[in-house]
């Protein structure tokens, strides 16, 4: 049984270190997430949230507790669901952002879409410039004389 490798074949991917400024309270959550439902201008009671247990590693922990976080924008549809750490707090804090950020996209494109369309409609609406105009009417008479030059052979 030498050279049999045990564990995960792939190497793993890179792990930010921890830092001091990184590890929030659920005060900064809870005050963040407000902070940002206020500027999108969105109600929290909106949202639904629901947990359930979750699978794959983790062991023990993720089979007994419900660490999986599904969380749902009722007015738009928008929905989420997290299980990538052993903690329902860190799920659910992915599983906001996940999901504001999914509404912000939705909205970015919106936008976007409809600002197209405005541009649309103004190149649409403007006058041909007059050089343009000139080179089809010459297009349109010689197509005209090629045309008539056809009937005058039969």
């Amino acid at each position: 049984m030498a050279g049999k490798r045990h564990g995960a074949a792939l190497p793993l991917p890179a792990i930010e270190p921890i830092t001091h400024q990184s590890v929030k309270t659920p005060l900064d959550f809870q005050t963040e997430r407000a902070a940002r439902l206020a500027r999108m201008k969105l109600r929290i009671a909106d949202f639904e949230e629901s947990f359930a247990r979750s699978s794959g590693p983790g062991g023990q922990h993720v089979n007994k507790v419900s660490t999986a976080v599904t969380l749902r924008h009722a007015p738009t549809g928008v929905a989420a669901t997290v299980q990538d750490t052993r903690s329902q707090a860190m799920n659910r804090r992915l599983a906001w952002a996940r999901v504001l950020d999914a509404i912000e996209a939705a909205r970015k494109a919106e936008r976007a879409a409809a600002r197209a369309e405005i541009e649309k409609k103004r190149r649409q609406n403007s006058k041909r410039p007059r050089g343009l105009k000139e080179r089809i009417l010459e297009t349109k008479r010689r197509r005209s004389a090629v045309k008539k030059q056809r009937s005058k052979d039969w």
